[in-house]
Formats: C-alpha cells, sequence, structure tokens
C-alpha cells in the first residue's frame, strides 16, 4: 500500500529560491490550463483532456512571454496538469464542484516531483535544479530499502518547509480481542464517549491559545494593507493557527490509534459536519474538536488494519432512545444529561447514545443493509427501517425527576 511520510527541512537560500520560483510557476500553468479548458467547454468545443493542455505547455514556453517556465523543472508543471485532470474527472463524477484558480495567498504552495526528477541516496534528498540536498529532519526511519515514488514539497502559511515522500509501506497488522465492538458518540463536552462507558476529555486546543490570537490579529489589523509588517503580522497569526492545527492533529492521531487497534469494529454515527457549524453557537467548539478529522483517520486506519467501520443514518436517535427497552422519547433537547426512562432505566446521555449506536451498527451487519442517509440506493432501505414494531407507550417518562408526557413512541428493530 503507499503512505505518505511528511518530514520538515530548512532550505537553503537558493533552494528556497528555487522552489518559491516552482510553486510560482506550477500556479501559473494550472490557471492556465483551466482557463483553457473553461473556454473550450463554454464554446461547446471538444474537450481539452491532459495531452491537449500538455501540448499547450509545450508551445507556452517557446513563447517569450512564457519563456521562464523553462528555468524550473518540467515535471511539477506536468504534475500540476495532471491534478487538473484529476480536479475534472471528479468534477464529471459529481464528487466535486468545478475546479477553481490557485491564489498567491490563499491556495497552498507545492509542487510534485516523480522519481525522474530526485535522487534519493544514502538518505539524502535532492531534486531537479539543486546541487546540495535537502536539509531535513527525519523524525521516523522510511520503510527499509523502499525509495520513494514521489516527493511533494510544499510550504504552509507560517513559513514552514514540508518534504513529503510516497513509498510503499506495509502496516504491521494487531490483533485486538475476540469480537470487540464498540459505539462511539462524539460530544463537545467530551472528544466522545466509548459505548464501554468511557469518555475521552475534549483538550479544547483553540480555546487554550485563543487570547494569544485575538492579539495577534489586533495586531495584525492595524498594519497597513500590501506592507511588509502587515506580511509579518500575518506570518505570526499563521503560526499561532498551525500550533493549534498540530497539538489537534496530534491528539486526534493518538486517540484513534488506539480506538484502532483495541477493537475489531467500530460504529460512528454519520454527522453531516458542514450543515451543523451553521449553528454559530458551536461553530467555533465544533470545529476545534475535529469530527471531521476525527473520523477521516478511523476511516484510514481501519482499512490499514483491517477492522470493520460502520456508519449508522444520521437521522436514528440515539440520544432519545432507551437502550434497555427501546423506548422512543418525545424530545431530548441538549440540556438534558441524564435521564430516566418509564422502564426505571437511568441513563447518562452520551454513554447510552454510544450504546444505541453499537446495537444499530451490530444490527445493520445481521441485516447487510445500507447504512448511510443515501435515497434510493441500491443497496436498499437502511436496517434500521426493516422492521419496525410498535408497543403500548408508557404513560411518561422521566426527565431530571421531572414527568413528562408523550404519545407517539416506536420500539427499535434490534430492540
Amino acid at each position: 500500500m503507499k503512505r505518505a511520510f511528511k518530514y520538515r527541512f530548512y532550505p537553503a537560500e537558493a533552494q528556497a529560491a528555487e522552489l518559491a520560483r516552482t510553486f510560482g510557476c506550477v500556479r501559473l500553468v494550472y490557471n492556465l490550463a483551466l482557463q483553457a479548458r473553461t473556454e473550450a467547454w463554454t464554446l461547446r468545443q471538444e474537450r481539452a483532456d491532459y495531452p491537449t493542455t500538455s501540448a499547450m505547455l509545450t508551445a507556452w514556453k517557446r513563447t517569450d512571454e512564457l519563456a521562464f517556465l523553462n528555468d524550473v523543472s518540467s515535471v511539477p508543471l506536468q504534475q500540476a496538469l495532471r491534478h487538473l485532470q484529476a480536479a475534472f474527472v471528479g468534477f464529471w463524477t459529481r464528487r466535486t464542484r468545478y475546479p477553481r484558480f490557485k491564489s498567491r495567498k490563499r491556495s497552498r504552495a507545492s509542487a510534485e516531483y516523480t522519481r525522474s526528477a530526485f535522487r534519493f541516496r544514502d538518505g539524502a534528498l535532492t531534486l531537479a535544479k539543486m546541487s546540495e540536498p535537502l536539509d531535513i529532519r527525519w523524525s521516523r526511519a522510511l520503510p527499509t530499502g523502499v525509495v520513494p515514488s514521489t516527493v511533494t514539497v510544499s510550504c504552509d502559511a507560517a513559513g514552514r518547509w514540508f518534504a513529503s515522500l510516497l513509498c510503499d509501506d506495509r502496516i504491521e497488522i494487531s490483533l485486538p480481542g475476540p469480537g470487540t465492538a464498540v459505539g462511539i458518540d462524539a460530544g463537545l463536552n467530551h472528544l466522545f464517549v466509548i459505548s464501554t462507558g468511557e469518555k475521552v476529555v475534549n483538550p479544547r486546543h483553540e480555546r487554550r491559545d485563543r487570547l494569544a490570537l485575538a492579539k495577534a490579529q489586533r495586531a495584525m489589523s492595524r498594519k497597513q494593507k500590501l506592507s511588509n509588517n502587515r506580511a509579518k503580522a500575518r506570518t505570526k497569526v499563521a503560526r499561532i493557527h498551525a500550533r493549534i492545527a498540530d497539538r489537534r492533529s496530534d491528539h486526534l492521531h493518538k486517540v484513534t490509534t488506539r480506538l484502532v487497534r483495541e477493537n475489531q469494529t467500530l460504529v460512528v454515527e454519520d454527522l453531516a459536519v458542514s450543515n451543523i457549524v451553521r449553528n454559530h453557537r458551536l461553530a467555533r467548539s465544533i470545529s476545534d474538536a475535529g469530527w471531521r478529522e476525527f473520523r477521516r483517520m478511523l476511516e484510514y486506519k481501519a482499512a490499514w488494519h483491517g477492522r470493520e467501520m460502520i456508519v449508522v443514518d444520521r437521522w436514528f436517535p440515539s440520544s432519545k432512545l432507551c437502550s434497555a427497552c427501546g423506548a422512543l422519547a418525545a424530545a431530548m433537547p441538549l440540556n438534558v444529561r441524564k435521564w430516566t426512562c418509564g422502564c426505571g432505566a437511568t441513563h447518562d446521555r452520551d454513554i447510552n447514545a454510544a450504546r444505541n449506536i453499537l446495537a444499530a451498527g451490530l444490527a445493520v451487519t445481521v441485516c447487510g443493509a445500507n447504512v448511510r442517509p443515501q435515497r434510493n440506493s441500491p443497496k436498499g432501505p437502511s436496517a434500521l427501517k426493516q422492521k419496525p414494531r410498535r408497543c403500548e407507550p408508557p404513560e411518561f417518562l422521566l426527565f431530571e425527576g421531572k414527568e413528562v408526557n408523550h404519545h407517539s413512541w416506536e420500539r427499535s428493530a434490534d430492540a
């Protein structure tokens, strides 16, 4: 399997200037090719593809206005055209939106080198158009006897340089306990709660640096636009953001690796994070928790280690359902953290939701149905709605010791 190893490096002045020129040429070629393909699309001409834009690149290099494209390595420029082709394929298959032009300030500055454009020998990496190897901090060892297939060099907004080496790697699969399965409920008071009753603390990384970030942003706002002082202030703000993001990523990597190594089956809820953050009262806390990144890490690490990951329908009432008797409460506001069901069971809201998520996920695996909230899916309806059973509702439920009447509840299919 392919795996990327990312390292930080410190380029010399000449190397930084060469890479900056390469980044600019890559961005220019990408934008020119996108403009040409967009015009062909608008004029209803024959659809331009990668060979067409590659021929255009050759013609651009022969003109006086774009002759400077010959000063950098040709491989990153060709890779930019391949990336544009991949973006259009994603658009045609309706997985992404139409490709956008790269911006000097907002887009990621990067360049990709294939094996013909770099030399990796004795632990030293030398890129094309450079005579000296990069000063890389090898924080971890590469797979033994493996030569990277591609090298991607990038520079973030905080001015840090990174080299990502794509290698063939083999993951050592660890064997968890027999039949270990957990349900995971994401939250804000706690980063997530496991069906076993464990609660993982939410570190709230952004809150720790909120005052420093606000101070740096106020200082940047006082600087004159397009001035060198404003550029320096912008870098200070970016460094604080990078520090917050690094701490968040480090914590998520640790907890997701532990979950994958200790469990064979992982059941999570399908959360529409992009819709949830529209609630401006919770948007900052949700973004700081990193729900989407948490799920992304679980997905690819589960695939690495041969684990089974199940995603439950986002409309499944995990918080309102009693995990003991299956009674469905009429309402469950966010301020209710503990509640008592009519059957006498007292639940912690988050632990009860995690247990219901686990039960729903295991029911889905038995029924073999689709668990994602997709309408008209070829896999059929959701397993949570295949065998609905109704029973007589109790007269009331107890929420925080108070009686709440309701007239409609359903018993889940797996109760």
